[in-house]
């Protein structure tokens, strides 16, 4: 799941039933009303965080982390400075700026025998496009040209064109690292990125600043955020009626006393409900969730809004699901102090169930960034030294110590004295998991 300054996606948490009374898509509050219900005002509210909380990323992206449009950023491989870092691959980013007259190309080398990914999302946390072999079967490597859908723009023969709804995309190039990381980085640093033209590229808005722990209150709805973040097309379907509530809102909170209003309905009952709606995000089983949709939401705006706030840039399904939990099989919260135990047997080890790999990292509950310890073991996945049991069993242990009888290679250290968050990965699930039928082994206390 993505990269950037938010942590961990659904951290421990379950699926939004229809937050509250159902914000898929009632009617719209008229704009031209003087009020607007408390109901639609959460509904409103839920709907546009979604946006602004890419929009907060883009802001961040280009002034502290001094990205530049249609250049490519390759990460260090293993770098642990963000929330809920993938150390299972080398990792590339970057923002593509297109126009009616100018495209991005991306030349991507021959990768064979490690998962890879070229992935392509939109201002609201949409996963637009792979490139991989299994999205391009007969030619997954080459030059791809990124277009606004629509320009008239000649394309070589030789290359694949992929089209874009809007004029910005942010993307992410992973590379499995596998048990040759060197091979791996340097087949991430042969993705290269650059223009066709000059793209007339529009000044990136600004929209409050906030952080996860204090979201945004009714400056949210002020005109000017509005019409930023809505002048982003949003490709999922029935999100007329929820954008006709954010205006109807923003119109409404130009009286002082209805923006008052307004301000205390979303801390007393706007943020709240997308806490709650973490309790019950997607299946659940022995303490680990997986949300229903990631990556592509149809009209689970609500869904999307927890992703981009928990993890923002999530793929789709089909190329990774993600398992988490901040608890045990019982539901108890896990501690940091205590051994616990995740028992596969053969033949339904993770292994069993992916194409390509799988992991299981641990991060504190605060900043969602790795848990510091001697050995530097922030996650166990196949190219750990796993040892099986002698009937091809696996086990896993989760302790601030490694367990008397745990093998070395199987154990992952945790805080003493602190909860923490897991996050299983299974990239290329198979149908299993795809299906919810597998879910990582309940994590039991020993002792």
């Amino acid at each position: 799941m993505g990269l950037g300054v938010v942590g961990m996606v659904l951290a421990g948490c379950q699926k939004p039933a229809e937050p509250p009374a159902d914000t898929r898509a009632s009617a719209p509050a008229a704009a031209a009303s003087a009020t607007v219900s408390d109901q639609d005002v959460t509904e409103a509210y839920l709907y546009l965080l979604g946006r602004l909380l890419v929009l907060r990323q883009e802001q961040l992206d280009f002034g502290k982390e001094g990205f530049k449009w249609n250049e490519i950023s390759h990460r260090d491989v293993g770098g642990v400075a963000w929330a809920n870092p993938n150390l299972d691959v080398a990792y590339s980013e970057a923002w593509v700026a297109v126009d009616e007259n100018s495209c991005t190309i991306f030349s991507v080398p021959k990768i064979e025998g490690r998962y890879y990914t070229v992935q392509f999302l939109n201002g609201w946390g949409e996963t637009i496009a792979n490139i991989n072999e299994r999205s391009y079967a007969d030619r997954p490597a080459g030059d791809f040209w990124v277009c606004l859908k629509g320009a008239n723009v000649q394309v070589p023969a030789d290359a694949r064109r992929i089209d874009l709804p809007s004029k910005t995309s942010r993307v992410l190039a992973r590379v499995e690292l596998g048990a040759n990381p060197k091979q791996a980085t340097a087949l991430q640093h042969q993705i290269k990125v650059r223009a066709s033209g000059t793209p007339a590229i529009a000044t990136i808005p600004k929209t409050p600043d906030f952080s996860n722990d204090k979201l945004p209150g009714v400056e949210a709805f002020d005109a000017a955020t509005v019409e930023a973040a809505l002048a982003e097309p949003d490709i999922n379907p029935g999100m007329d009626a929820l954008q006709a509530k954010v205006r109807a809102v923003a119109q409404a909170i130009q009286d002082p006393a209805e923006r008052e209003r307004v301000d205390k309905v979303i801390h007393e009952q706007s943020q709240p409900a997308m806490q709650k709606a973490f309790e019950s995000l997607g299946k659940i089983r022995d303490g680990w969730a997986r949300p229903d949709v990631a990556g592509n939401y149809g009209k689970d705006y609500m869904a999307r809004t927890l992703v981009d706030y928990g993890g923002i840039w999530a793929n789709n399904q089909k190329e990774v699901v993600y398992f988490k939990t901040n608890t045990d099989g019982t539901g108890t919260p896990l501690d940091g102090g205590n051994t616990y135990a995740l028992h596969f047997t053969k033949g339904d080890l993770p292994a069993d169930h992916v194409k390509y790999f799988w992991s299981v990292i641990a991060v504190d509950g605060e900043k969602f960034q790795v848990i510091p310890n001697p050995k530097n073991r922030f996650l166990l996945n196949k190219q750990s030294k796993l040892t099986y049991g002698p009937d091809g069993s696996l086990t896993l242990y989760l302790a601030p110590d490694k367990p008397k009888d745990a093998p070395d290679g199987n154990w992952l250290p945790t805080p003493k004295g602190k909860n923490y968050h897991l996050t299983f990965r299974m990239y290329g699930p198979d149908e299993a998991v795809l299906s919810g039928k597998w879910f990582p082994a309940p994590i039991a206390k020993q002792g």
